[in-house]
C-alpha cells in the first residue's frame, strides 16, 4: 500500500513540474473556452485589436481563467476583405469551436459578418466598425440578429462627441465657428458626416463646406486648396483608413486651420513616427487614452505599452473591454451557450477602460450599440503636443489644455 501511495505522490509531483514548465497552471486541466478575434492586422487599428485581446486573455488566465477554465484565443487576419472575414468566421465556429468572436474595425467587413453571427447563433462583439447600419440591422431583425453587439461609439455618437468638444473647447474658448467637413469615402463616414451636419450647427458652428475623397488619394493639395477657399477655422475629419498622407500634407503646406474630428490612426503613439512629427497639433477623437477616465484606464494603457511598445489605437480599448465583458457574461450565465450569453450581455453594466458600458435595448434605433453620454462612454479628444498625446477633453479626464499650432494662431474667424 505504501508503495502505491509513493508512486501516486511521485506522479502528482511530475504532473505539477510538467505543467509549471509549460506555463500552464495545474487547475487548467479543464477544457478551455475558445474565443475568436478577427481583424485586418497590418494597420495600427487592427494590430491593436489583436494585441488588446492577447493582453486581456493573458491577464484573465493569470487570475484563474473563467470559472476555472482557461481562455484560448484564435486569431484570424481578414486582410481587410469581407470574403476572408466570412471564411475566418466559419473556420472559427466549425473548426475551432469558439463560443464568441470579437474584433473587426472595418464597417463593411462587420456588416458582412453580422448575417453569419445570426445564422450560426454565435455572439459577435464588434470593437471597431462604427457604421450605424450595424446596429440598425439588429434593430430591424432583432430575433435573428440579436447575437451581434457594437462595443464602440457608432459614427452618429462620434459626431455628437466631437460637436460637444468643439462647443466647449473651440467655439466658446477660441471663437472658431466655421467648419469644413472632409471625410474618406467609406460606409462608416456616411453616418458620421450626417451626424456632423446635424450636430455641428447645434454647437454654434457654421458648416462652410463638405467633401468626401477617395481612400487612394495621394495628393491632398487640391483638397486643401478647396478647403482654404471656404475660409474655415476648423477642418472636421472622418479618417481611419487614411491619416498619414493628409496629416503630413496639412503640416507641410501649413494649412492655417485647426485639424480635429476623427483621425483614428493619430490616436496611437505609433503615429508620431509614421508622420515624422507632422502630427504635432492634430486633434483626434478616441474611445479612451492614458487619462483617468476610470480606475482601469491608466493601468491598461501602461500594461499595453510595456508589452507592445506603443499605446493602443481606439479599438484596442474596445477589444480589451469586450474580452472582460465576455468573461462577466459567461460567469453570470454559468454557461457558454449563445442565447445565455446574449441575455447576460444585454443585462450587463460594466465599468471598463473607456467608461461604464451598457448596451442599448431592442427599442432603440441603435440596438446593441453602447450608450453615450454622462455616466456612460463619451469618448475623449487627444492632441499631439511636443511628441506626446495629451487628453484635452472632457475636463474630468483631461491631462492638458488645447494648444493652437503656430501656423493657425493668427487665423481670424471669417464671420
Amino acid at each position: 500500500m505504501r508503495g502505491v501511495v509513493a508512486r501516486l505522490c511521485i506522479l502528482a509531483v511530475s504532473v505539477l513540474v510538467s505543467t509549471a514548465f509549460l506555463g500552464v497552471p495545474p487547475a487548467y486541466a479543464a477544457k478551455p473556452i475558445n474565443i475568436g478575434v478577427i481583424a485586418f492586422q497590418s494597420p495600427p487599428p487592427g494590430q491593436s485589436i489583436f494585441d488588446a485581446a492577447r493582453l486581456a486573455v493573458e491577464q484573465i488566465n493569470a487570475k484563474g481563467g473563467i470559472n476555472g477554465r482557461p481562455v484560448k484565443l484564435f486569431e484570424y487576419d481578414d486582410h481587410g476583405k469581407s470574403a476572408d472575414a466570412v471564411e475566418a468566421f466559419q473556420r472559427a465556429v466549425y473548426s475551432d469551436h469558439v463560443v464568441a468572436v470579437v474584433g473587426v474595425w472595418i464597417s463593411e467587413v462587420a456588416l458582412a459578418l453580422e448575417p453569419w453571427a445570426a445564422r450560426l447563433h454565435v455572439p459577435f462583439i464588434i470593437t471597431g466598425g462604427a457604421s450605424t447600419k450595424i446596429s440598425s440591422l439588429i434593430h430591424d431583425n432583432y430575433d435573428a440578429y440579436k447575437y451581434n453587439f457594437q462595443l464602440t461609439l457608432n459614427s452618429d455618437q462620434m459626431a455628437r462627441s466631437i460637436a460637444d468638444f468643439l462647443k466647449e473647447d473651440v467655439v466658446d474658448k477660441l471663437g472658431y465657428k466655421r467648419a469644413f467637413i472632409a471625410s474618406e469615402n467609406f460606409d462608416w463616414t456616411k453616418s458620421l458626416d450626417e451626424g456632423y451636419l446635424k450636430n455641428l450647427p447645434k454647437a454654434g458652428i457654421t458648416v462652410v463646406g463638405h467633401l468626401r475623397f477617395a481612400p487612394d488619394t495621394n495628393d491632398f493639395t487640391p483638397v486643401f486648396s478647396r478647403i482654404e477657399k471656404a475660409h474655415p477655422d476648423i477642418v472636421v475629419t472622418g479618417w481611419a483608413h487614411v491619416g498619414v498622407k493628409p496629416t503630413v500634407q496639412w503640416h507641410e503646406q501649413q494649412v492655417p486651420v485647426l485639424l480635429a474630428g476623427v483621425n483614428a490612426q493619430a490616436a496611437t503613439s505609433a503615429f508620431w513616427a509614421a508622420t515624422n512629427g507632422a502630427t504635432e497639433g492634430v486633434i483626434s477623437q478616441s474611445e479612451a487614452s492614458d487619462a483617468p477616465i476610470t480606475p482601469k484606464t491608466i493601468p491598461f494603457v501602461k500594461a499595453f505599452e510595456q508589452k507592445f511598445g506603443i499605446s493602443p489605437a481606439y479599438c484596442g480599448y474596445n477589444t480589451y473591454d469586450a474580452l472582460y465583458m465576455l468573461k462577466g457574461a459567461i460567469e453570470a450565465a454559468h454557461s457558454t451557450r449563445s442565447d445565455a450569453l446574449v441575455e447576460a450581455l444585454e443585462k450587463a453594466s460594466y465599468t471598463g477602460v473607456q467608461g461604464r458600458i451598457r448596451f442599448q435595448g431592442k427599442k432603440s434605433p441603435f440596438t446593441h450599440s453602447i450608450k453615450y453620454g454622462a455616466g456612460f462612454v463619451t469618448g475623449i479628444q487627444a492632441q499631439w503636443q511636443k511628441g506626446k498625446l495629451v487628453t484635452v477633453w472632457p475636463d474630468r479626464a483631461a491631462t492638458g489644455t488645447l494648444v493652437v499650432p503656430d501656423f493657425v494662431k493668427n487665423k481670424k474667424s471669417a464671420q
